[in-house]
């Protein structure tokens, strides 16, 4: 138990049970000490967390952990990494000078607040983005190393898709609301893990909680920075679409931990929940060490929904992260992809031979691409994976939102699931589409 979990907040005091934890379920037990429960409302559509170990990469606790979500200002961890990976390999150096472009200085707060021509340095830029959260840095570091935001958001989404981020695409360098900017906890948290694992020797940035820029005192957002003992980074990230979001680590007895909390409603719950979980897993490690058998999980009340949800408003053009899908790669969680109408009526309206005859309004989607060419390469790998499953199915490529998407038309319901259990159990994406 932990002293810190004594507060008002992390306590079923009303109930006054006492509890203990075996095998990873709950059971009450008049002999065993009271056990501090954190509580966790599960009604709010927002959340999302997850737990894991820095080390190993073990799972600790996951909690919605591969539902899309707004990841706002986390965005910029990724921008960083980049930007740190450009400073390893020798293409910049902290000295080097990054200019402000009109369409930079133009993006909304927060800010720099820097003017067209004026430059800062990468170093002051490094900060300006890690403690100020600065959009107007993040693009003008983006347009520097890819010539555009928009061609650096296709480098971020590939390195993401190269680090393990399955179900994450980005569009902008900066986390400023965009429907079609979208990540869960669990690639956050590979992408925290990639970082300071890929970059040890920039990670301290991420431990800044304040800066000097041009006589100005920058202070940052990162409360946990003073207030937990061992906690060292990593960004938090807000808009009024995701909720207050925060992807954090600490260091406690040489073990680290790296959470990701998502869609909190305020600043307080958000930094109480992530010291929660944190404390609680470091309690966890502590006790399984001891031969306990326990987990987060375990250890956490949550509290059931009741009555209606109320869906948060939207920011900006952004609506509510309950209609949310991926379309990177495969999310069993999401809701089936349905299949294009145009497509559909193109498909009805061509000829075609008798012994690839459409049997069904079903099909499959097997991956999204940034081109054409690499949509149809997909197709031509997959029909040769699972011949006999695709052989009276039609291949389609379908563009849409500035990607491709590699398709199989013409399914029936059993053969498109049939075709999908077999392309993941050979580890490849796959999303059945239904009519």
């Amino acid at each position: 138990m932990f002293a810190r979990l004594t507060s008002a907040r992390s306590l079923l005091a009303a109930a006054g049970l006492a509890l203990t934890c075996l095998a990873g379920t709950l059971a009450p037990s008049a002999a065993s000490a009271a056990v501090p429960y954190l509580q966790l409302n599960a009604s709010e559509p927002k959340y999302a967390a997850i737990v894991i170990d820095a080390n190993s990469g073990e799972v600790l606790y996951d909690k919605r952990g591969d539902s899309p979500r707004y990841p706002a200002s986390i965005t910029k961890v990724m921008t960083l990494y980049l930007t740190f990976e450009a400073l390893s390999e020798g293409r910049l150096k902290l000295t080097d000078q990054i200019v402000m472009s009109p369409r930079a200085a133009a993006q909304a707060p927060t800010k720099i607040g820097l003017r067209p021509g004026e430059s800062m340095t990468v170093d002051e830029a490094i900060k300006a983005m890690a403690v100020k959260s600065a959009n107007d840095v993040a693009t003008a570091v983006a347009e520097r190393l890819a010539g555009s935001e928009s061609r650096f958001a296709a480098l971020m989404t590939l390195r993401g898709q190269e680090l393990g981020m399955r179900n994450t695409r980005f569009v902008n360098a900066s986390g400023l609301p965009d429907s079609r900017q979208i990540s869960t906890a669990r690639d956050l948290a590979i992408l925290s893990r990639a970082t300071m694992r890929d970059f040890p020797q920039y990670y301290s940035y991420f431990s800044v909680k304040g800066f000097y820029f041009r006589g100005n005192y920058v202070k940052g957002h990162n409360r946990l920075l003073d207030s937990m003992e061992g906690f060292d980074g990593l960004k938090t990230g807000y808009t009024n679409a995701s909720g207050f979001n925060l992807a954090g680590s600490a260091v406690r007895d040489g073990r680290r931990l790296i959470a990701v909390v998502l869609g909190g409603p305020s600043t307080a719950w958000r930094d109480n929940n992530m010291e929660d979980l944190l404390l609680t897993g470091f309690d966890v490690i502590k006790r399984r060490s001891r031969g306990e058998r326990t987990t987060i999980a375990a250890n956490i009340y949550e509290d059931e929904p009741s009555g209606p949800i109320e869906r948060p408003s939207a920011e900006q053009g952004d609506g509510d992260q309950a209609g949310l899908s991926i379309v990177l790669t495969e999310n069993p969680r999401s809701a089936p992809v349905k299949v294009s109408p145009t497509l559909r009526g193109a498909q009805a309206a061509t000829p075609v031979k008798a012994a690839k005859k459409p049997k069904g309004e079903w099909g499959v989607q097997v991956g999204a691409f940034r081109s054409k060419s690499l949509a149809n390469e997909q197709l031509k790998l997959v029909r040769g994976r699972i011949t006999k499953l695709v052989s009276d199915a039609e291949g389609a490529v379908e563009g849409a939102g500035g990607m491709f998407r590699a398709q199989f038309q013409g399914m029936t319901n059993e053969a498109a699931r049939e075709a999908c259990s077999a392309l993941k159990a050979k580890r490849m994406p796959c999303i059945v589409l239904k009519p």
